[in-house]
């Protein structure tokens, strides 16, 4: 075999990997903030860590000013109609400057035990109210020192938001990754005999993948994604076109039924990597190197 032949082959899979990673990353990024799936997130932590201060919480300026501005809804971007939507990111040391404004110990110094205590316990039962109560109770009197405990704690809480996040948002490209792949018919190993035996058709993944690697990871809109996958005669609507055995030997049909199975399931798990990953792959395969990072689908924070 000719290993030249063998690398344009392996470019072809990964281009058509990138495309339906980055189809997956554009309806994924669509439907996030459709949903506002990030800041439910952040929303249900700051909850369990302010409980019904949360409320008050969005309404501080400082807040109010983190809120992204977004189309209101979809029929909204034919007249420029926008919004602010959920707050989904606050920075901790902002969060603790809130929650010390919503305790009301903001450039107080000098309290003592129970004044302090008589403070926090005017919040709303929460797990930061229990946790700053503990502290006090275990000596922890100086408002610089509780501003750092609160600050770790907080911290902490913002992680746990963003990795939940990440956990569900990965959950969803999984299962998008396998409906785009049912929906295209994309199967892996069909598509690399396709490739080994037609030389044109590796010439055409060659020229799409030196665009992608020019244009930096730079993706289409979806019209053009799709658009791309016709070069391999790849299209929704498959399954009306698919080439079956043409007689009724039972072992025929297990064989390709098996087969068509495999293939299918190796693309759906090549393509929920995300298109970040097929792209740095794209550049060391076509002796760019480097790596460059771009929206992908991938469950990022």
């Amino acid at each position: 075999m000719s290993f030249p032949q063998l690398l344009e082959v392996a470019i072809g899979l990964v281009v058509v990997y990138y495309i339906l990673g980055a189809i997956v990353s554009f309806v994924t990024q669509l439907i996030n903030e459709a949903a506002e799936t990030r800041g439910k997130a952040l929303e249900r932590y700051l909850k369990q860590a302010l409980g019904d201060k949360y409320l008050e919480l969005k309404d501080l300026p400082q807040v109010k000013a983190l809120r992204p501005i977004r189309y209101k809804n979809f029929l909204s971007m034919f007249g420029s109609v926008t919004e602010p939507k959920m707050l989904e990111k606050i920075p901790a040391p902002v969060l603790v400057d809130a929650f010390f404004d919503l305790t009301g110990l903001s450039g107080k110094e000098g309290l003592s035990a129970d004044e302090l205590t008589a403070a926090i316990s005017q919040l709303p039962d929460s797990e930061g109210k229990q946790a700053v109560l503990k502290w006090i109770k275990q000596g922890v009197t100086d408002v610089n020192d509780l501003r750092s405990r609160t600050t770790a704690y907080l911290s902490g809480i913002l992680d746990q938001a963003s990795a939940t996040f990440k956990a569900n948002a990965r959950s969803f490209v999984i299962i998008l990754s396998i409906l785009i792949t049912l929906l295209f018919g994309t199967d892996s190993i069909q598509l690399t005999r396709d490739l080994w035996g037609n030389a044109e058709l590796r010439a055409v993944a060659a020229a799409q993948a030196n665009a992608v690697v020019q244009q930096q990871g730079t993706e289409a809109d979806l019209q053009q994604l799709v658009d791309d996958l016709k070069a391999y005669s790849i299209q929704i609507g498959w399954w009306q076109t698919q080439s079956v055995p043409q007689n009724g030997n039972v072992g025929t049909w297990i064989g390709f039924i098996l087969l068509k199975v495999a293939g299918l399931s190796l693309t759906a798990l090549a393509v929920s990597q995300g298109s970040s990953f097929w792209y740095d792959l794209l550049k060391r395969l076509t002796g760019n190197g480097g790596s460059k990072d771009v929206s992908s689908g991938d469950a990022s924070g």
